[in-house]
């Protein structure tokens, strides 16, 4: 994302200052480690969803077959429910907005922290643009779903170790369902996170997500 980077902030915090995020090279300090890990395992998992979901190509023929892309529609269903994981946004949240000093001054003396944020973002963007281009992501789950009510109506059993269960299935239908999964779900999540920790104050957690914003415009802006 682009080596060490000077962002004016005159318009961010009207303090006329300059400061630094280094996006590559920004590492937790010893009393930010723990969260830092936590949201890695979480972007870990999230690199191989991008990648499973980048080379899918459909499973059609394997559903009307055997239906034998059920386990790896299991696998993805869990890797995903795991990144919903409220309590390592939270976590990250928690860092980031939990201090008396302006967005930008925060954003600076945590940065690996808005680094690890910047992530999750990434992901989020990246995970709903490929639902949104490969149709046959949600189209070969619904016709999975359908082959296996059939089959439990005529009571014809299907591989117990394959099979994903209703109350899975229909996690994974409602989440499929939005237009942008990923980004609702980041959304709902930080929504919660502001309604249940009263005791941070609302511009905190607004604050900081503006700037964080007005930040990397002014990346993309700058060649």
């Amino acid at each position: 994302m682009g080596n060490l980077i000077k962002v004016l902030t005159r318009d961010i915090d009207n303090n006329g200052g300059n400061f630094f995020l280094d996006f590559e090279n920004a590492q937790p300090s010893q009393s930010e480690t723990e969260v830092w890990e936590k949201v890695n395992q979480v972007l870990t998992e999230a690199r191989v969803i991008l990648e499973d979901l980048q080379a899918y190509r459909g499973a059609g023929e394997e559903i009307r077959e055997s239906l034998g892309c059920s386990r790896s529609s299991r696998h993805e269903a869990e890797n995903v429910l795991r990144i919903h994981s409220e309590a390592r946004l939270w976590s990250l949240l928690d860092v980031l907005t939990s201090s008396g000093s302006t967005p930008t001054q925060h954003l600076e003396q945590r940065q690996a922290m808005a680094r690890q944020f910047a992530h999750i973002l990434h992901f989020t963007l990246r995970f709903d643009e490929l639902k949104m281009t490969n149709p046959a992501i949600q189209n070969d789950f619904s016709y999975y779903r359908r082959t296996i009510s059939r089959m439990r109506i005529n009571n014809v059993s299907a591989n117990a170790g394959n099979e994903v269960n209703n109350e899975l299935a229909n996690r994974m239908s409602l989440f499929y369902a939005s237009a942008t999964p990923m980004l609702k779900t980041l959304s709902d999540a930080t929504s919660k996170f502001v309604s249940d920790n009263a005791d941070v104050p609302l511009e905190n957690t607004t604050d900081c997500l503006s700037t964080m914003a007005s930040v990397c415009k002014v990346m993309l802006d700058t060649p």
